[in-house]
């Protein structure tokens, strides 16, 4: 599904920054990640969508 890899890539992108953050307590890098997070929500939601619509096409009526 091209919707598990965009999230897979969202989650690699924000990697470097969360590792700012926890280590370094870098806080602009904790805005990054927050919003990196933000945009994870909406990718899994986009997914999540997609996988009703195709349970809703494959369930006889």
């Amino acid at each position: 599904m091209k919707e598990y890899e965009k999230i897979k890539q969202l989650v690699a992108a924000i990697e470097e920054d969360v590792i700012k953050f926890s280590e370094k307590g870098n806080a602009a890098a904790g805005t990054r990640v927050r919003k990196g997070l933000q945009e994870i929500k909406r990718a899994c939601q986009e997914m999540r969508d997609a996988i009703q619509d195709v349970k809703k096409t494959d369930t006889p009526t």
